[in-house]
């Protein structure tokens, strides 16, 4: 069983992040800290008409959640903050209640499916994507009109 969690396939992923780092200047930042394991996920965006322009992320995960952040960071430019919440939302269901995995761009996160069976590692697993759409928010709501200053 703890062959199916930690595929090659995974560890691989895992052991290369894209956008490991932090944007000088960033739209919106985010940190996400599991409470049970410590893992911390810190994501800084950038947007340009209302997608991801740029986008960096400084990962202290467990395999699982540095995974997660791989298959995020590989597809997240050019994703709207609703593409990064369905995509959320559909990791979430595919966790905790057995879903499907999400579809289009993140549908590499099926590969996350076995994280089903421990559900002590679902908070860290979940963290770059609930980081990156913190950041989004943050992000809109600072670049939009009525949110400027």
């Amino acid at each position: 069983m703890i062959d199916d969690l930690y595929s090659a396939k995974l560890l691989k992923l895992a052991a290369n992040l894209p956008h490991a780092g932090r944007l000088a200047a960033p739209d919106g930042s985010s940190e996400k800290i599991s409470k049970l394991c410590g893992s911390r996920v810190v994501v800084d965006v950038a947007l340009a008409d209302g997608v991801v322009s740029d986008f960096a992320q400084d990962v202290k995960a467990c395999a699982l959640g540095q995974a997660s952040a791989s298959v995020l960071g590989a597809n997240v430019m050019g994703a709207s903050l609703a593409e990064l919440e369905l995509a959320r939302e559909g990791f979430r269901a595919m966790l905790k209640e057995g879903g499907p995995p999400p579809a289009g761009r993140f549908s590499d996160l099926s590969m996350l499916a076995p994280v089903k069976d421990y559900p002590a590692r679902h908070a860290s697993t979940l963290l770059a994507f609930e980081a990156v759409v913190d950041a989004v928010r943050k992000a809109t709501a600072r670049t939009s009109p009525a949110g400027a200053a």
